[in-house]
């Protein structure tokens, strides 16, 4: 697993390892209208989403997933940019111009957080995965967000400080990581979160 170490003078979880990620950006809605998520990805991200639900808006909150992973960790996931890949840059003008262009055909939806109430911040966060495999490039130019960034196995992992959702989600992750890509795609997809001060670990069936 990609992990780093949030920055100590950060005020919302200093010196924690996280996953490499955060929040869906324009530049990311506006890449949604041109890159999607597979079908059935798509169908299971939605079935989460409240309002009205869209291939866009599943879409870019994978695309945002791609993009912050490049940020903070230097690592792309993509394919090739050709000439027909002329979608409006963005947030992404970084990522674009590696000569690659994100791909989301290799993500997989994993789970789903929510911070528990009265939390001075709360987020109703997606986590997607992908195999190492997919990575196509890397860079050192990285925004410096996260601090040694490494990989990682679920037993290493768990000897780092870590958010408490994160240790729960390990769990999870071992599970997930147990079997092949495909069989991966047809599991159940975990959502945490508390209700009237108790935790839930409910399944969302693909």
């Amino acid at each position: 697993m990609l992990m780093g170490r949030r920055r100590p003078d950060q005020v919302f979880l200093p010196d924690t390892y996280v996953f490499p990620g955060g929040r869906v950006e324009p530049g990311d809605r506006a890449l949604s209208r041109h890159v999607r998520l597979p079908a059935s990805e798509s169908a299971t991200v939605q079935a989460s989403l409240r309002g009205k639900p869209s291939d866009a808006r599943a879409a870019a909150l994978a695309l945002a997933a791609v993009r912050e992973t490049f940020e903070e960790t230097g690592i792309l996931i993509g394919a090739t940019r050709t000439a027909e890949h002329s979608a409006p840059a963005g947030g992404w003008d970084s990522f674009l111009a590696t000569g690659f262009r994100p791909c989301l055909d290799h993500l997989t939806y994993f789970a789903r957080a929510i911070t528990p109430p009265a939390r001075p911040r709360r987020y109703d966060t997606r986590f997607f995965t992908v195999d190492a495999s997919r990575i196509v490039h890397r860079t050192e130019a990285i925004d410096g967000e996260l601090l040694d960034i490494g990989w990682f196995t679920v037993s290493e992992a768990k000897t780092l400080k870590l958010p408490s959702i994160t240790r729960v989600i390990m769990q999870d992750i071992a599970s997930f990581i147990a079997v092949t890509e495909a069989e991966r795609r047809a599991l159940s997809v975990p959502s945490y979160a508390h209700h009237r001060g108790v935790f839930h670990r409910t399944l969302q069936p693909r």
